[in-house]
């Protein structure tokens, strides 16, 4: 099979597409055939080297090959598996069966995976499982989201924070969407009530309080969110610098009285998969694909990626 290898950690020219022997399943597990896989933050921050300090330090990638996001056909099943059978189209994050996302094939544990939608074409369903996943647990389990709030999105342009702006829509909020100038359109057609410019304005020194905000950046200091906070409200920090985010929890606890700051631990979940496929079903929420690649262009794709400029989920098409 062909596969994109990642042997060292770099820029996106350290990507190299190699011929493979075709993984076999373990009886636990579901080998599929990938038709699509998505570029998500984690992606680059383990290409980079960037994500060491959540890894111990390693000093060579822990994987061979990158993509947690895929959506694909079942090839073959292990003995074991009793959800899927060869033929069944699915979608999920395997970020804890090994990545490999950017391959022809790829196996993962069937507790990783859910049917796709048949409404759905698998790019669209490769740009969800991370950055939607990532966006409802901040919302809703971090940021206890009630209708009516008034919500800001830090960073809504991106993967996480278009799903963010769309899903805080369908929970009744008032949004506002904070990104680049270039991004600002795109937001508002998802449904953002107001958008910033964070070039042009500082949404901490505005004089507006949000009762809840989302920061898929996490580069503020803990001051900032005070200021920006209504009282009692929450800040979500799911994205950024690991010092800044550090810094932001370790303040959190004692700078910024009744508000809270605090941090996102994802955890990959098909049941949070359904139901954000049941907002889509409803027409709340749409995936938004800036760009395709196909498999032999991942780097290019990374490049695009690294430039900012992505408006919602960069996709490869596999087969």
């Amino acid at each position: 099979m062909k596969a994109v290898v990642w042997t060292r950690y770099g820029s996106s020219d350290v990507l190299q597409q190699q011929d493979l022997e075709r993984p076999t399943p373990k009886d636990n597990e579901v080998l599929v055939k990938v038709h699509a896989a998505s570029i998500n933050s984690w992606d680059w921050e383990l290409l980079t080297g960037r994500a060491n300090f959540n890894l111990g330090g390693r000093l060579k990638p822990p994987y061979k090959i990158l993509g947690c996001d895929v959506a694909g056909t079942v090839e073959d099943v292990g003995r074991n598996v009793t959800r899927f059978r060869p033929g069944d189209e699915v979608f999920g994050d395997i970020s804890r069966d090994g990545w490999g996302g950017f391959a022809e094939f790829v196996c993962a544990r069937e507790t990783s995976l859910s049917l796709k939608m048949a409404s759905l074409s698998f790019e669209q369903a490769a740009a969800i499982p991370q950055a939607a996943t990532l966006a409802l647990q901040s919302l809703r389990d971090k940021g206890k989201i009630r209708p009516g709030q008034r919500v800001l999105i830090n960073g809504a342009g991106g993967g996480v924070g278009t799903f963010a702006v769309q899903i805080a829509k369908s929970f009744g909020a008032e949004v506002t969407g904070v990104d680049r100038a270039e991004k600002l359109d795109m937001l508002l057609s998802i449904g953002a009530d107001h958008v910033v410019d964070h070039i042009k304005e500082d949404f901490t020194r505005n004089g507006q309080e949000y009762d809840l905000i989302v920061d898929v950046q996490s580069h503020r200091s803990v001051f900032d969110y005070k200021r920006a906070l209504a009282p009692k409200g929450i800040c979500v920090l799911v994205g950024g610098s690991g010092g800044a985010i550090f810094k932001s929890l370790l303040l959190g606890s004692w700078a910024i009285g009744n508000r809270k700051v605090t941090l996102l631990l994802y955890k990959p979940d098909p049941l949070d998969l359904a139901l954000i496929s049941d907002l889509i079903e409803a027409g709340k929420v749409v995936p938004v694909i800036d760009r395709r690649y196909v498999l032999s262009e991942v780097a290019d794709a990374f490049r695009y990626y690294a430039e900012g400029n992505v408006k919602g989920k960069i996709v490869v098409t596999v087969q």
